[in-house]
């Protein structure tokens, strides 16, 4: 049967995959496998998109005003700086579709977000992946890696998967080392779990720096993982290429309705991420005490270099009714859920034996 044709490169690339959702015998089920938080939004918030709710029959702003002013005020930016769209991932996409085509080169650390080659890919991009260092960015190889072909960067800061950083003075050493026309994004979706004192704030990183750009996320420590919101923060002519490649409508107005609210809640919103910090710190104490290597984390999940025994172990705690993410043969990300979804990983995790 004759099919329509489609891009070649449909053939080779693996899709995104989502982590999973299991159950055990007894009915438990704990998601650990998407770094989703694990609380839901707070009162104020849920009043706000009950409310919204009635206004659903009407197409969200398109431009997205009042959540571009309000995250332009609660971050002390140009309001032109600002750009929004569903989730960051997209912000990755449209900034890949910005400076994408044949023989243009991205790097990025890997491991690293899984979405970033699939998203090169799609825009027609080479892939240029740079090992890790000790679980870490190693940046000198990465500023090494570049060349005449490179248009963008991403330094996922903390780094998706395994939570290490990138810190003030080796981060702002790459950044002297890279070229004014290579646009270099700090991919911070996790930066409200960040306690390390020596890791910057992207937004104190870019102000000088036109090449430089900061994407984040409501999907993580604001719990609007479902509604998905994310956005951008870097000068005028970067925010304004990722302003036209958006698909229009794409915010829609419960995400934008919930976004301001919880901007507004922030003081509130943020008390529940430091108890997701002190339980990362619970879990990963008690990894290493049963004897597993666990990187330092500054994320909401820790890292197992499994090797191997990845896939055993994810089906291990799939029995418990834990789903955590794993990696091919590498190891596997467990992101911090309640204390009874973290208990139940542990006793997993000691079962297994390290």
């Amino acid at each position: 049967m004759t099919t329509p044709r489609f891009r070649a490169v449909l053939d080779t690339m693996s899709a995104y995959k989502p982590g999973k959702t299991v159950v055990a015998s007894d009915g438990r089920s704990f998601k650990l496998s998407s770094n989703e938080s694990p609380f839901g939004p707070l009162p104020s918030v849920r009043e706000a998109i009950a409310a919204a709710a009635a206004e659903i029959h009407r197409y969200p702003d398109p431009a997205a005003v009042a959540l571009t002013g309000a995250l332009a005020e609660r971050f002390a930016v140009p309001y032109e700086h600002v750009a929004l769209a569903p989730g960051s991932v997209t912000v990755v996409q449209q900034l890949l579709e910005t400076v994408g085509e044949p023989g243009a080169e991205v790097i990025y650390a890997w491991r690293s977000f899984e979405a970033y080659p699939v998203l090169a890919d799609l825009a027609g991009m080479t892939s240029v992946q740079v090992p890790l260092k000790d679980e870490t960015h190693d940046l000198d190889a990465m500023a090494d890696a570049i060349t005449d072909a490179t248009r963008i960067i991403f330094v996922c800061n903390p780094n998706n998967p395994t939570g290490t950083v990138s810190r003030a003075a080796e981060l702002v050493k790459f950044l002297d080392r890279v070229p004014e026309k290579v646009l270099v994004i700090l991919d911070e979706a996790y930066r409200e779990y960040v306690r390390d004192e020596d890791v910057p704030d992207g937004l104190t990183l870019y102000r000088d720096r036109p090449n430089v750009a900061v994407v984040r996320t409501f999907s993580k420590a604001y719990g609007l993982a479902g509604l998905r919101a994310g956005y951008l923060i870097g000068h005028e002519p970067v925010a304004a290429a990722v302003r036209k490649v958006t698909v229009p409508f794409a915010v829609n107005h419960l995400a934008q309705v919930a976004a301001i609210a919880s901007l507004r809640a922030e003081d509130e919103l943020l008390e529940r991420v430091e108890s997701v910090v002190k339980e990362r710190a619970r879990v990963r104490e008690a990894l290493i005490a049963q004897g597993w290597t666990i990187p330092p984390t500054e994320g909401n999940f820790v890292w197992m270099r499994l090797g191997d025994r990845t896939p055993e172990f994810a089906e291990f705690c799939a029995r418990y009714g834990v789903a955590v993410r794993p990696f091919g043969t590498e190891g596997a990300r467990v992101s911090i859920g309640d204390r009874e979804a973290n208990d139940t990983f542990l006793a997993a995790a000691e079962a297994f034996g390290a």
